[in-house]
Formats: C-alpha cells, sequence, structure tokens
C-alpha cells in the first residue's frame, strides 16, 4: 500500500479513536474539552494531531487502576501491567478484537525478523503481568511456529531444553542474551549442539555493538522490536532483516516526532531530524491512547525500505529522556557508554553508573568489566586500557568520568531489563 492509501486509513482511524475516547473515558473527554477538539469531528487532516493534548506515564498513574478504560470491565480478557518499580503500576486492557490485533502487529514483526512456521522459539521473558511475554508467544503461534514457554532464569535449564528441543530462535531482552552467550560458551558444549539462528529481543535497547557480540558468540541474527504496555506491548514496530530501522504497524499507530524541549511537532520529520517518540494508537478498544509520551528518542524515516515494506522505519531509540543524566550540566544517556564500550579490545559491554555528589557538585563513575584475556597482571597495561576507555569516553560523552575496571563476571547479570544506575547522591548525604 503507498503511504498516501495508508494515510487516509490513518485519518479515518485517528477520528474514531478521538471520539471513541471523547465518548467512553472520562479523563479523555476532560482533556479534549479544554483543548477544544471535542469529539474529533475537528479533525480535517493527520497533522491535526498536534492539538490533541498529551498522555503521560504519571496520567495513566493517577488514573489507575482502570480509569483509562473506554469499554466495560466485564468486556475486557486480559489484564496486564507494568513492573510499578517507581510507583503504581500502568495498566492495560484487552478485548478478544485487541488480543487479535496485537497478535496480528507481533507475527508481523516476527517474519519481519525471519521467523517461519518451521521454527521453534524459546520464550525466555518472565511470564505474568508483563507484556513481552505472552505478547511475542500469540504472535509466533498465530505464524504456525513451535513455542516454548521457558520464561526467565534457570539457565542451565534454558540452555538444556535450547539443545534438547532444536530450538531456532531465542526471545529475550538483550542483557539476558549476553548473560545466556556468556554461559553457552561455557558450559563445555560445542555450539554445533545447537541449532539457534534467531534472536527477537526487546523490552530494552539493543545497541548495534551489544546485538554484534551476542551474535559473535552464539552465532545468531538479532533482530530488535519496540512497544511497550501503555500502548499494548510489544509489536509497535520490528526491524526486518535488512535491519535499517524499526517498521512501524502504520495502520494500528500513529507516531509522531516532537522537540522534547518545546514539545512542538517536527514537521515533516526525516531520518536525522531526532526527538521524543509520540504515539496514539489507532484500533485498540479496551484502552485507546492519545499522543503518548513514549520519552524514547529516535526518528523516523520515510524513505522506502528495500525489503519492499511500505510503513515508515524508526531508527532505534538512542535513549531515554527520563533516563538521562544531567552530569555536569552535560546531557548522558547510558546507550552512548554502552555503544563505547562495545568496540573495545579486553572490554565487555557490562558496566554499572555511580552518581555521587561531592562539594555539591554531581560525579559519575563507570565501572567497566574486563574480558578473561585482559592483561589483569600488568598494571601498566591495565593503566593504558583504563586510560584508553576514558579517552574514548570523553570523546562520547563531552565530560570526564572516572573510569575504575574490574575483574570479568563481577558485575550483576540481569535476567530480565538491565538496572545500569547507581544513584548514591541522596544516599550519602
Amino acid at each position: 500500500m503507498s503511504h498516501r492509501e495508508l494515510e487516509v486509513i490513518q485519518l479515518e482511524r485517528l477520528k474514531h479513536t478521538v471520539a471513541h475516547c471523547y465518548n467512553n473515558v472520562p479523563f479523555y473527554k476532560k482533556k479534549l474539552d479544554a483543548a477544544k477538539v471535542y469529539d474529533g469531528s475537528k479533525i480535517k487532516v493527520l497533522s491535526d494531531v498536534k492539538y490533541i493534548p498529551f498522555t503521560t506515564k504519571e496520567e495513566f498513574r493517577e488514573n489507575y487502576p482502570f480509569g483509562m478504560s473506554a469499554v466495560k470491565l466485564g468486556k475486557n480478557v486480559r489484564l496486564h501491567a507494568s513492573s510499578g518499580t517507581t510507583g503504581k503500576p500502568t495498566i492495560g486492557l484487552y478485548t478478544k478484537h485487541d488480543l487479535d490485533m496485537w497478535a496480528d502487529c507481533v507475527a508481523r514483526v516476527a517474519v519481519a525478523g525471519g521467523v517461519t512456521e518451521e521454527d521453534i522459539v524459546q520464550v525466555s521473558f518472565g511470564y505474568g503481568l508483563f507484556t513481552g511475554a505472552l505478547g511475542l508467544h500469540y504472535g509466533l503461534e498465530k505464524i504456525g511456529a513451535l513455542v516454548i514457554p521457558a520464561s526467565s532464569g534457570n539457565t542451565e535449564k534454558q540452555l538444556m531444553m535450547m539443545r534438547d528441543f532444536g530450538v531456532t530462535g531465542l526471545v529475550a531482552t538483550p542483557s539476558y542474551g549476553m548473560y545466556l552467550a556468556e554461559a553457552l560458551n561455557e558450559e563445555g558444549y560445542s555450539i554445533s549442539a545447537y541449532k539457534l539462528r534467531l534472536g527477537l529481543f526487546g523490552s530494552e535497547p539493543c545497541t548495534p555493538g551489544t546485538r554484534e557480540h551476542i551474535e559473535r558468540r552464539i552465532g545468531i541474527f538479532v533482530s530488535d522490536n519496540y512497544g511497550m504496555t501503555e500502548l499494548g506491548g510489544p509489536g509497535v514496530s520490528g526491524e526486518c532483516e535488512l535491519r535499517n530501522g524499526l517498521h512501524f504497524a502504520e495502520d494500528h499507530y500513529l507516531p509522531e516526532i516532537i522537540d522534547p524541549d518545546t514539545l512542538e511537532p517536527i514537521s515533516n520529520p526525516g531520518k536525522d531530524d531526532i526527538g521524543e517518540m509520540i504515539i496514539t494508537t489507532l484500533t485498540r478498544e479496551a484502552m485507546p491512547v492519545l499522543r503518548y509520551r513514549t520519552r524514547d528518542i529516535s526518528s523516523l524515516n520515510y524513505e522506502p525500505c528495500l525489503c519492499g515494506r511500505t510503513h515508515v522505519r524508526m531508527e532505534k531509540v538512542t535513549g531515554r529522556t527520563d533516563d538521562m543524566l544531567i552530569i555536569k550540566g552535560v546531557n548522558v544517556f547510558p546507550t552512548q557508554i554502552e555503544a563505547v564500550l562495545a568496540d573495545m579490545c579486553y572490554i565487555q559491554p557490562h558496566y554499572q553508573l555511580v552518581i555521587r555528589r561531592e562539594n555539591f557538585k554531581d560525579t559519575l563513575e563507570i565501572k567497566v568489566e574486563t574480558t578473561d584475556e585482559a592483561p589483569v597482571d600488568s598494571f601498566i597495561e591495565l593503566q593504558n586500557i583504563r586510560s584508553d576507555v576514558q579517552k574514548r569516553l570523553r570523546g562520547a560523552l563531552g565530560l570526564e568520568a572516572k573510569v575504575t575496571l574490574v575483574p570479568s563476571k563481577s558485575l550483576e547479570r540481569f535476567q530480565g531489563k538491565a538496572k545500569r544506575i547507581l544513584d548514591l547522591r541522596n544516599v550519602e548525604e
């Protein structure tokens, strides 16, 4: 479908979604009345979406548990939720229609990444309220792939199942992918004992360096996919086998890029116009969402992809506005650090950021793991490695940070989302 034809569908679905929100969600009726958008009848073209107020994670929490629902509770058949580690969780409700649309979107992502009905895919996301595991599970089943609901943890058993069942595909976070790659290389089995060929990674950013690290160690092709609880889970976008951006499911989601400082939309955005990703759902029944502030930093590329897909591509997320650290007036994203470390000899992409306040100023210490091959017995060589890391990080970040080299496997490994930041500013005061 041409993009012009697609925009006709998007406009029709946007009008319907605004009316659905206005007529069924008191929270949205109040916001739309205040913005004089009302039931969406004033929306004539797609660019009129800019008149709709933003929705934030904080508003999800303020309306916990069911204040964002647009249908009666009895019409829902599933509930998911975020972890709620920083407050009340955000809730996701689903009708049967929502689950079918969700599975379709995830199936597209999986097929784009190379999955076929002949594959045996092990889902190593944690099952439960988290959207990732069941989201990928039903999308993969829709393709016809054989799905193993392994969940997370028990790495020795995970590897045993991969060998015994002839697993060809892995679903996991990039952090757990790295952990499995380490364990696989240490267990004594040859890589030939495995049939792994694909990895569908999500739930956290996967930098090119991290991807290359995993692919090199276990010989798989890794693709990235994107989604979040507030939007229904994974399936919003995903990479094709060319890995030249993540193809958006534009018939289900309307993406925008805004300037994170002015909050104004970037007109006619291109792949070099980086800003905050804003997303409106277009087909959800239970919990439609208008102009959700994802806080993710990305860009949109409307140029045709050589794979033949016509939907817009989003570039890999380079950071989050709410994960951004401001150290000595400089904006620092953890993904910047990961990208530097992934390309260095004797250094592993395992790190921890320690923030302290000394003499009323914030300081940053970056703890970095060395590899088993690092010359740990030579003080001079280790100092040279540390100096090289510090120099490269200074160039990437634009500030001086303390670099501490730590032994291999001394930093915590993660089976879910990685927690890289240790903020001691309030603890030490």
